[in-house]
């Protein structure tokens, strides 16, 4: 099943600087293949479910042996049976919109 999450992983009691743990889960998630986007709080992630599912454990374990001892985490998960619709096609869709009003 494909699924779009929004990842945002937030390490506790580690670094004060996130940028390390957040250049080693873009590194993890790009090198599993799936299709990813930055975003300024977090992560959009595409692909089958357990791919992605697989991605946030990785992240999760490797944040750990960065040293952080406590993570949170927020996941938002989207899945549709109807149609095959990626995240570029979700965000062109509400462009198209906004380009009618």
């Amino acid at each position: 099943m494909k699924v779009i999450v929004d990842f945002c992983i937030i390490p506790l009691g580690g670094e004060l600087s996130l940028t390390p743990y957040i250049a080693e889960c873009q590194k993890i998630i790009a090198g599993m293949g799936l299709e990813h986007q930055l975003h300024a709080y977090g992560t959009n992630i595409e692909g089958e479910w357990e791919v992605v599912m697989d991605s946030v454990k990785r992240c999760h374990l490797r944040v750990h042996e960065m040293g952080a001892p406590r993570i949170s985490t927020q996941l938002k998960i989207a899945t549709r049976s109807d149609r095959d619709q990626g995240m570029v096609e979700k965000i062109d869709h509400v462009r198209d919109y906004l380009a009618k009003l």
